[in-house]
């Protein structure tokens, strides 16, 4: 397993505290009422002053009562916290009611042919394209209509992205069955969405709910355990955040980074980004992404933007490595040197270079990929044992393999002669191109865009991929305008890890933009703090349980996940 199993881990009872306070508008003057006290280590509840019994009832006015910067400021909102360890909370929180004034209704819209089940559908266009269709459509007898898209404006990205076409309002989604047929009769492809999952007033009032998120809290000071990243078996496999949890005995977990979904986007359940498990990098970043970076040995966490170097070296000769344990030729998410149609980070892209050099690592999985190439075998001090010329190979125990296509073949090829000694390097760089310091506690897990740097909300969409030029900002509409399910995660400024999910794409449960992911980052006290991979993917487990709702109707199995391990018991 790629983080350490404990040999006896201990769950701890959980305490239920519930807080629900009711809450008031700011501009209303203050007034008095008792709020239960809270656990003190989790910002995302209601905090006490620590003086006393920290069960002791304590009066604050309602203007004190801290809640989510989300939708109206005088919705209702319900907290419940469970410790699950000292220095462990897990946090449940309800915001809002579901609203009256949200509807369904069809969109017109070309469905991505990814077969990755969160890309977005093609739904925006230019506002005379826009009116076009509206009028073919009302000419078939569907009564469309036009809405311009605004979205909030990020650091990089945000503004007017374009113009949507709808028909139709429906209180069940299944009413409006019909309507998509008669659409799709005119020659449109169309489907049925939720205006609550907008996130924008041009379908009504987006401001009311409902929201369910879950946060776990993670004290340094307190916890005894250790926070760490794990894949499963290996690399190229998917495994559910519960499969994970109960093989790594873990007190709760989180699903991590981004993956490989499509085999043909390369190997299923690998990272789409940096990843380091127990203290070995096992895939390369994507650019300079921002990632969570884990101290586990002090529970520590920090976002940091990570390059990296790798290379195989021979004397003074030296080959540039392009990635780790991943399918040549393909990279998801793109960011790599000479990578086409791009070197900069474009999320959910897979881009191609015909000329490169992997290293593999046992990790990977029982083989290699297999293809035309070479492959060169490395034992366990470096030396090359086997030369093949072709690829498709099980990774000794302790060794590694290296990989070549394309031009890059004849130079490994005359680079590593069986016999010889090479070294192989993989360092991460941080943003002031300092090796970043690691060792068997450490792990990351790659994410973006950035939402909070310094205290300041800094969402960085663009420079982190979330931007396609050319596709009229469908993208951009789908998956960082809309509300969808989110995990998310950083530190406060008492150095507390908070690890954060909203179930979406449900009618009581509406998930988050990305803008709206930062608020609420930014109301729990995060100073720091990256998005994470969600959509279908996202997925808490605690104490045993799911206690989120998949938006797909079961849990995914995803590529890693983040696991909060018990401590070990005095006699360990």
């Amino acid at each position: 397993m790629s983080a350490p199993i404990w040999n006896s881990p201990r769950l701890y009872a959980a305490c239920a505290v519930a807080a629900a306070a009711a809450l008031i508008a700011p501009a209303v003057p203050a007034s008095a009422e008792t709020v239960p006290a809270a656990v003190s280590t989790a910002p995302a509840q209601v905090a006490h002053l620590d003086l006393g019994a920290p069960d002791l009832p304590e009066t604050r006015t309602a203007a004190q009562v801290a809640h989510l910067d989300l939708g109206a400021p005088d919705l209702p909102e319900t907290r419940t916290a469970a410790q699950l360890a000292p220095g462990v909370t897990r946090t449940s929180i309800t915001r809002g009611a579901p609203s009256a004034s949200l509807f369904w209704t069809a969109e017109v819209a070309i469905p991505s042919d990814s077969p990755d089940p969160d890309a977005p559908a093609a739904a925006l266009s230019s506002q005379s394209a826009a009116e076009r269709t509206a009028e073919r459509l009302r000419a078939a007898g569907v009564e469309a209509r036009v809405e311009s898209v605004d979205s909030p404006q990020l650091a990089d990205a945000g503004g007017r992205l374009g113009y949507r076409v709808r028909a139709g309002n429906f209180a069940a989604k299944a009413d409006g069955a019909a309507l998509v047929a008669q659409i799709k009769a005119a020659g449109y492809a169309s489907s049925l969405v939720y205006t609550g999952w907008d996130g924008d007033s041009a379908s009504g009032d987006n401001s009311h709910g409902q929201w369910k998120l879950e946060v776990l809290t993670i004290d340094p000071r307190a916890y005894t355990g250790q926070l760490s990243a794990s894949f499963g078996p290996d690399l190229q496999g998917r495994e559910t955040v519960s499969a994970l949890a109960q093989a790594e005995g873990a007190l709760a977990g989180v699903n991590g980074g981004f993956f490989t979904f499509d085999p043909k986007a390369g190997a299923e359940g690998d990272p789409a980004g940096v990843g380091v498990y127990g203290g070995r990098t096992l895939s390369e970043p994507v650019g300079d992404r921002p990632a969570l970076v884990v101290d586990g040995q002090h529970n520590r966490t920090s976002v940091e933007r990570l390059a990296w170097h790798g290379s195989v070296r021979a004397g003074s000769d030296e080959l540039v490595l392009d990635g780790i344990d991943r399918v040549p030729g393909l990279i998801r998410n793109c960011g790599g040197t000479g990578d086409s149609p791009t070197s900069l980070p474009l999320h959910d892209v897979t881009c191609t270079h015909a000329d490169e050099l992997v290293a593999f690592t046992p990790d990977f999985g029982p083989q290699t990929p297999s293809g035309d190439g070479l492959e060169v075998v490395l034992d366990g001090s470096g030396r090359v044992s086997e030369v093949h010329e072709h690829r498709g190979m099980a990774v000794p125990a302790g060794g590694r393999t290296i990989q070549a296509t394309g031009s890059a073949a004849a130079q490994l090829r005359a680079l590593a002669p069986e016999g010889r000694q090479l070294q192989l390097s993989t360092d991460l760089l941080d943003s002031k191109g300092k090796a970043l310091t690691t060792d068997k506690s450490t792990s990351v897990v790659n994410g973006g865009p950035l939402l909070i740097q310094d205290g300041a909300e800094n969402i960085t969409a663009r420079r982190d991929g979330m931007v396609h030029t050319g596709d009229s900002n469908s993208f951009y509409y789908g998956w960082v305008h809309k509300r969808n399910p989110r995990t998310f995660a950083g530190v406060d400024a008492q150095g507390r890890t908070l690890i954060v999910t909203a179930d979406g794409r449900q009618t009581d449960r509406l998930g988050l933009s990305i803008k709206e992911t930062a608020d609420v980052a930014a109301s729990l006290g995060m100073v720091q703090a990256i998005n994470l991979d969600g959509g279908g993917s996202t997925a808490m487990v605690a104490d045993g349980a799911l206690v989120t709702s998949p938006s797909g109707g079961s849990e995914r199995a995803v590529g890693d996940a983040l696991l909060v391990l018990p401590g070990r018991k005095a006699t360990d």
